[in-house]
């Protein structure tokens, strides 16, 4: 989905309020394994995906790397705390194939929402699909076996699934290499 589909599908702004908002993104290529944001660094911005996928993970107390969220075409993504607080992320937002992103600043954002109150609802709609989000994966993590978890990344997203290399998917899915392999020739 591209942007001016996505934003119009939210049945929020005028058309006019989607091309003004418009003028305020900036194409941006990432090549694959290439970063959008590394820990250390501040969130000032946020992303709209138009192509390509995403992983975000963080290091634990001795340095391994845990895939959290996986990020596919036609979504918004940042460094949400970073984002909101000011303050420096934890998270590392890498592109694993070469992506396409429409990045809007965050003084940009705030800029709309002092003028029209579709913005404020805008980013209202975007909290509350981050909680959501971050809601279901932890339900999913508790609740769901991996097989199911797994089934239901491959229902979701098929087309993309192929372009995760294994130790991320298995990190994201909260198993070991060893068992996704087990799960998928299974399947």
């Amino acid at each position: 989905m591209e942007i001016r589909q996505y934003l119009a599908s939210l049945n929020l702004f005028t058309r006019s309020e989607i091309e003004n908002a418009l003028g305020y993104f900036k194409s941006k290529s990432i090549a694959k394994s290439d970063y959008l944001i590394r820990e250390g660094n501040i969130c000032t911005s946020v992303a709209f995906v138009s192509s390509g996928v995403f992983r975000t993970f963080y290091r634990d107390n001795i340095g391994k790397e845990l895939t959290y969220c996986i990020t596919f075409p036609g979504t918004f993504m940042a460094a949400y705390s970073s984002y909101i607080t000011g303050t420096e992320t934890i998270e590392n937002i890498q592109a694993l194939t070469d992506c396409e992103l429409l990045i809007i600043q965050k003084r940009d954002i705030e800029s709309l929402a002092s003028k029209s109150r579709h913005w404020l609802l805008f980013l209202k709609l975007m909290a509350e699909q981050q909680y959501i989000e971050l809601e279901y994966r932890i339900f999913q993590l508790q609740k769901e076996k991996a097989k199911v978890r797994y089934e239901n990344l491959l229902h979701k997203h098929p087309e993309y699934s192929k372009h995760i290399p294994l130790q991320y998917l298995a990190s994201y899915l909260g198993i070991t290499q060893r068992h996704l392999s087990r799960i998928r020739k299974r399947n």
